[in-house]
């Protein structure tokens, strides 16, 4: 990365704030050297943190605010009194033109409400929608809307996998993701009308998108496709049964070891590869959910991440900015424009 890329933070959003959000910084700086922060928050806090961390502090700058968004603040309520809050700042240095990305862990609803009122929508996207890189068998994927539209008609569905599937090219890598329609069945009556009316727009010869068709619950996991597309209803609902899935494994895998002194030796000799499926596994790997659809970059940080995941979620936000994601979703909606008109199923 040759060009500086500045970042805003909302240095008092998570449970670890600010300590966890400079030294997330910290961590991302080795990796984007020529990244630049604005640290939004109270300054008493923040100063003498950054004075630990000279590299840090020297490609930094304190904006002071006492007020913060708490977890358990309405959206609306955010909206109407959060206009000073850290959050809110940081959010607005991307709308001015001062940074090219905010990244907060903060409370989500309030995160959305906010980046929504001050950033506005691109042309062309009727509603953002919630984005996170997903552990597959093959890899990666990237699932959208895990949550900010509970319910979707046909044109949301196909912006969303216009989005996702830029987001899988710029910050997955992938040179030709193909997309995929969660539903109840792979065959193309299953679901219903809005997410068969979707389906068919995006099986038009003259898609721009890879289009597999439906996928199930048990493809997400499989890697069957690399952008999978639901509700938000849905995808909140089965990214948190995965996240408990997995939880759950981990505990029987902790207990199966501690059972008796027999497998408490056979854990010795299994250690290294147990470690190497941690780090597969880590949840830090993959923080930093996108609001996509935005008319600016806003990443949000798990709120009980650590400086790790939150520097992961800060290099999905550099990711998006370095590869051209809005100018990419811009190009995308023209080329996207005539699959609004519906088909006939």
């Amino acid at each position: 990365m040759s060009d500086t890329v500045t970042i805003a933070l909302d240095a008092m959003g998570g449970d670890r704030a600010p300590e966890m959000v400079v030294k997330g910084a910290s961590i991302a700086l080795q990796r984007f050297p020529q990244a630049r922060f604005l640290f939004f928050g109270a300054e008493a806090s923040i100063r003498p943190l950054l004075a630990k961390l000279p590299r840090l502090s020297a490609r930094a700058s304190i904006h002071h605010t006492d007020e913060i968004i708490t977890g358990d603040a309405k959206p609306s309520q955010a909206l109407r009194a959060g206009r000073r809050s850290s959050m809110r700042l940081a959010i607005d240095a991307v709308a001015d033109g001062e940074a090219d990305c905010i990244v907060s862990a903060g409370n989500t609803g309030a995160l959305m409400a906010m980046a929504k009122f001050a950033l506005k929508t691109l042309p062309g996207i009727d509603r953002p929608a919630m984005a996170a890189g997903f552990l597959t068998h093959r890899g990666e994927s990237v699932m959208l809307d895990l949550g900010a539209n509970v319910e979707c008609d046909a044109d949301n569905l196909v912006q969303f996998a216009l989005m996702g599937d830029v987001f899988a090219r710029t910050v997955l890598g992938l040179l030709k993701p193909t997309v995929g329609i969660l539903t109840i069945g792979s065959e193309e009556l299953k679901g219903h009308e809005e997410v068969r009316a979707a389906a068919a727009r995006l099986r038009r010869p003259d898609s721009p998108l890879r289009f597999h068709g439906f996928i199930e619950g048990d493809d997400i996991a499989a890697g069957t496709v690399d952008v999978v597309v639901t509700d938000g209803f849905t995808g909140n609902i089965a990214v948190k049964t995965a996240e408990g899935t997995a939880r759950l494994y981990s505990e029987f895998l902790r207990a199966a070891f501690k059972h008796s002194l027999t497998a408490r030796i056979g854990y010795v000799f299994a250690a290294p590869a147990l470690k190497k499926l941690r780090e597969r596994l880590d949840p830090r790997r993959y923080n930093g959910a996108v609001f996509l659809g935005l008319q600016g970059i806003a990443v949000k940080s798990h709120g009980g991440s650590d400086a790790l995941g939150f520097a992961n979620a800060i290099g999905v936000a550099v990711d998006m900015k370095v590869n051209g994601f809005l100018d990419q979703i811009r190009a995308g909606l023209a080329s996207l424009a005539a699959l609004q008109t519906p088909a006939a199923l």
